[in-house]
């Protein structure tokens, strides 16, 4: 083959082996002889093969699970919490040049704000106040990657597993105060039928009549099943009753 062919086919390949693509959501640092150029933007770009390299950078949402944290609250109940933590990188540059695997190091810090956040209040926060155990978590950590051009989004607590005993404890808890009410609601209802009874055994009292229907009623109510039997040991005309005062006429 002659020299100038061979020659043609390397200039094609060394031309070949720098084309790269960078897509949308992502970014591209280009590096020569190891030291930082610029910052690629999306499209078709070419590097000089062997003298230039990239490292691509996603900085589209990412979500990083927090592992499972043994964490002692601060009522000294053991429970195991974990989370999920959304971030997105701001500033390509910072993130790959000022932190070795930001990555990790994202959830290494969250896994220490957990256990820190949790570990300074009751449990009965933690299960109720969730949301706002995140926002705390969040506070922290971002703290610490806003240098890393580095935005934390949302920390959200997933999941909180308790001891068996404690889950027990805390139905028998929940049972207790369901009952409470209920009797609560009974001794209100009892008093409010009290109340009602007393006025209406002061309405029937001004009325012989109303007394004798009422009485009426009542046997025919225990008499609707037909299984038992009435025995009046006296006439029904010799019941006491309050005479009803008639009003006087005035001249």
């Amino acid at each position: 083959m002659a020299p100038p062919f061979v020659l043609s086919i390397l200039i094609v390949l060394f031309l070949l082996a720098g084309i790269r693509v960078v897509f949308e959501y992502k970014r591209a640092l280009k590096f020569r002889f190891g030291k930082y150029i610029k910052t690629l933007q999306p499209g078709f770009r070419w590097i000089i093969p062997i003298v230039e390299t990239i490292q691509i950078v996603d900085i589209r949402v990412i979500t990083i699970n927090i592992i499972s944290q043994e964490v002692m609250t601060e009522d000294n109940v053991p429970c195991s919490i974990d989370g999920v933590v959304f971030f997105k990188i701001n500033d390509p540059e910072k993130a790959v040049l000022e932190v070795e695997e930001y990555r990790f190091a994202i959830t290494q810090l969250a896994q220490a704000a957990l256990r820190d956040v949790c570990g300074k209040v009751e449990l009965d926060t933690i299960l109720s106040k969730r949301e706002e155990m995140g926002k705390n978590i969040k506070a922290i950590v971002e703290l610490e990657t806003k240098e890393w051009g580095i935005e934390i989004i949302d920390v959200k607590i997933k999941d909180i597993q308790l001891p068996e005993n404690m889950k027990r404890m805390m139905a028998n808890q929940a049972e207790a105060e369901r009952s409470r009410r209920a009797r609560i609601i009974l001794a209100l209802a009892e008093e409010q039928a009290a109340g009602k009874l007393l006025e209406a055994g002061k309405l029937i009292d001004q009325s012989p009549s109303a007394i004798k229907l009422r009485l009426y009623q009542t046997l025919s109510n225990i008499a609707a099943e037909k299984n038992s039997t009435i025995l009046f040991p006296f006439p029904e005309e010799v019941l006491p009753r309050n005479p009803v005062k008639k009003p006087k006429n005035k001249k």
